[in-house]
């Protein structure tokens, strides 16, 4: 059975790196957030907190606290079709219990924790690669991060997917140790 990895975690935790791992491994990708920076390049925004925080919290406002679930789950269902696809950003509680209902065990939630500090440390050292046009892995300020994790977490519900994931990635160190942890648990998560 093909699966539905979500990965979760905030921002700075190391998401990315666990997706474009899986990614790398045949699967394919899938941004939720896609969806905001899309929307901050048809409205001629400038990319950042303030700018992405009303977008996501618009998109909320019209369609439900499962918005990013629920505009995703066709191109979800298209690519499932091909193979196993990562989801990368798995935000709210309500996009989680969306997704648990709709796919069952096909959904198997990892986890990417860092502490707030070293995420923020990372966040700031970031820097924009000019082909990086979806605007993936972006900078922020120590003060943009914070702002955004407190956003996230009373405002979107970010906490519940992580305390319910099914597997959970420490970061701390190096990409070589989360790839490490990530490949002991990948037969879990596909099922072997």
């Amino acid at each position: 059975m093909n699966k539905l990895v979500c990965v979760v975690g905030m921002t700075g935790s190391g998401k990315s790196v666990v997706s474009d791992y899986l990614v790398s491994k045949g699967y394919s990708y899938l941004r939720f957030g896609q969806i905001t920076m899309d929307i901050i390049k048809e409205r001629c925004l400038e990319p950042n907190e303030v700018n992405e925080r009303s977008v996501r919290e618009g998109i909320r406002r019209e369609h439900g606290m499962g918005a990013y679930a629920l505009l995703n789950i066709p191109k979800f269902d298209e690519l499932l079709k091909k193979g196993s696809v990562v989801g990368d950003g798995l935000y709210s509680w309500s996009e989680y219990k969306i997704l648990r209902e709709k796919y069952g065990e096909q959904l198997v939630v990892v986890a990417v924790f860092a502490p707030p500090k070293l995420r923020y440390s990372r966040l700031v050292n970031r820097t924009l690669l000019s082909t990086d046009v979806n605007l993936k892995n972006r900078p922020a300020t120590f003060d943009s991060a914070r702002s955004r994790d407190f956003a996230e977490i009373e405002n979107i519900e970010k906490g519940g997917p992580i305390a319910m994931s099914d597997f959970t990635l420490v970061n701390t160190g190096s990409v070589e140790e989360l790839i490490s942890q990530l490949e002991k648990v990948l037969p879990l998560i596909e099922g072997e």
